[in-house]
């Protein structure tokens, strides 16, 4: 991993000031959870949530309010080697499904009291006008005869993840990710091979429910794409822009410029797990801002949780993306902060000889 203060030069898309975590904050939120009306360590994980957020947002009473998640669309060149079992014209199909409010991540975000943002950062199609427009291009090219992305368009997806924070979530509480895109799981695993040196077979799902054959063809696949671009594993950037994607990289950009002011990230499934992976890659302290949501049906997404040493919330064999499982995810950290900065101490109680 590297420093981005050190290693980014002139590059503005990567370049931020990522602050430490607040120890102060920390140990206030500690001290607080001693004296909380219930014995201590009563309610397990949710006791250390509320103080590792206390830590990330630097204050002894955090909230995850307001929660927003940032829903990315792109498409992929690699589904002409047949890696999925839908045609990429269901990418623009499902963001007009998540931008009229008709989708899982709709219905997951308002039983969760989470805003929702769609963005279509590189959509091979046509999609609805409230769709935050950052389209870079109709998809990025097939990886396994040249590159995904060119530099300039790694660098612009980066730098429109992050104005995403600056235009529509500035102010929140936690920022949860999400993404759409056919297929999206092939540069998923792409990236993760080649970051965290796991095999392709080893770290290659069924996506979208592909059968045995088609997973194997899958795994040839970006085996040969790896080949083919051969990415600079030492440049994260470079992994992106081989073999990665538009929404990808606009996740990463999200990651750096929300770790920068403070505010928690949720991360999803497999896709956002290899943007988090990225953007660590890129600057290590990003980890100290991320919060695990669930355990992906993808097998790669294990493999990206152990690399940011981000443990999971929650474990409900979803596989969906969209940002589902980062819904549901925040609503145990809202329960977890609030646990922590409604509920009365001892002394509140007049048992603070107890």
């Amino acid at each position: 991993m590297t420093d981005a203060s050190t290693s980014a030069g002139d590059d503005t898309s990567i370049a931020v000031s990522i602050p430490p975590l607040d120890e102060t904050a920390h140990e206030a939120a500690q001290e607080r959870q001693t004296q909380l009306l219930k014995p201590p360590g009563s309610l397990g994980r949710l006791e250390s949530m509320a103080v590792d957020i206390a830590a990330m947002q630097s204050t002894p009473t955090p909230s995850v309010d307001p929660a927003v998640i940032l829903t990315l669309a792109a498409d992929h060149g690699v589904t002409a080697e047949g890696v999925s079992a839908y045609p990429k014209s269901v990418t623009a199909a499902m963001v007009d499904a998540v931008a009229s409010g008709d989708a899982a991540i709709n219905a997951l975000a308002r039983a969760n009291k989470i805003t929702t943002h769609v963005v279509d950062m590189g959509v091979d199609g046509d999609v609805p006008a409230s769709v935050i427009d950052h389209h870079i291009a109709d998809g990025t090219a097939n990886m396994t005869v040249e590159p995904a992305l060119t530099t300039t368009q790694a660098h612009e997806s980066i730098a429109a993840g992050r104005a995403l924070v600056e235009e529509h979530a500035a102010e929140a509480g936690v920022i949860g990710f999400g993404d759409l895109g056919i297929g999206n799981t092939t540069a998923s695993a792409a990236i993760t091979a080649a970051l965290t040196e796991t095999t392709v077979e080893e770290i290659t799902g069924h996506g979208t429910g592909i059968d045995e054959a088609t997973r194997q063809q899958k795994i040839e696949t970006i085996e040969r794409a790896l080949a083919v671009t051969d990415p600079n594993t030492d440049d994260p950037l470079d992994v992106l822009r081989c073999v990665g994607g538009f929404e990808i990289g606009g996740l990463v950009g999200v990651t750096l410029a929300a770790a920068s002011r403070r505010i928690p990230v949720v991360v999803d499934g497999v896709v956002t797990g290899a943007a988090a992976v990225v953007a660590a890659e890129i600057d290590e302290r990003v980890s100290d801002y991320l919060l695990g949501s669930h355990v992906s049906t993808e097998p790669a997404h294990a493999v990206q949780l152990d690399a940011l040493d981000s443990p999971p919330c929650l474990d409900y064999e979803m596989g969906l993306g969209e940002g589902t499982g980062a819904a549901v995810a925040i609503g145990t950290y809202r329960a977890a902060c609030r646990a922590h900065t409604e509920m009365a101490t001892f002394a509140d109680a007049g048992l603070d000889d107890a």
